[in-house]
């Protein structure tokens, strides 16, 4: 029988990483604090990005596609470095889900695909769902890789 955790556990914690672990040691309110700042500040940019360049039904959102390929780049650099140098338990809270979570909109990609189809542009609709679907998946494992070469070129200068 398995007892059932003190507090909740973030599904996205590898509890197999020590230094993921470390989270869980804060306090849950502590946590959703962060979360919530970080969501602001993300939302708030995500917002003014949005505003400063509107797209009709028909056109290509290319805001919304430019910040959730922006933005999933950011969120491959950040496990990259929060991986090779692990830092305070707030951090990857704080900047990943708080930050880019609240950047970063897959909700609008999908209302802004539905509108597109409906306001008869399927052709928009249907570039604009793969496009950031593939961007998105391709930012993070760039932002990654790259991010992680160069933490690791960096190691080795060091010594």
């Amino acid at each position: 029988m398995t007892r059932p955790p003190e507090f909740p556990i973030d599904p996205d914690v590898d509890l197999h990483v020590a230094a993921d672990r470390v989270e869980l040691t804060v306090h849950p309110a502590t946590v959703l604090g962060v979360i919530a700042g970080g969501g602001v500040l993300g939302a708030l940019a995500r917002a003014g990005l949005q505003a400063a360049f509107p797209h009709p039904p028909t056109g290509f959102p290319w805001a919304t596609f430019g910040i959730n390929v922006v933005g999933s780049l950011l969120i491959g650099v950040l496990m990259a470095v929060l991986t090779a140098r692990p830092a305070g338990p707030l951090v990857r809270p704080f900047l990943g889900v708080g930050v880019l979570g609240g950047f970063t909109t897959f909700s609008t990609y999908v209302v802004d695909t539905q509108r597109a189809g409906a306001a008869g542009a399927p052709g928009t609709a249907l570039a604009y769902l793969a496009a950031t679907l593939v961007g998105a998946l391709l930012a993070v494992w760039t932002g990654d890789a790259i991010a992680s070469r160069l933490l690791a070129r960096a190691g080795g200068a060091a010594r």
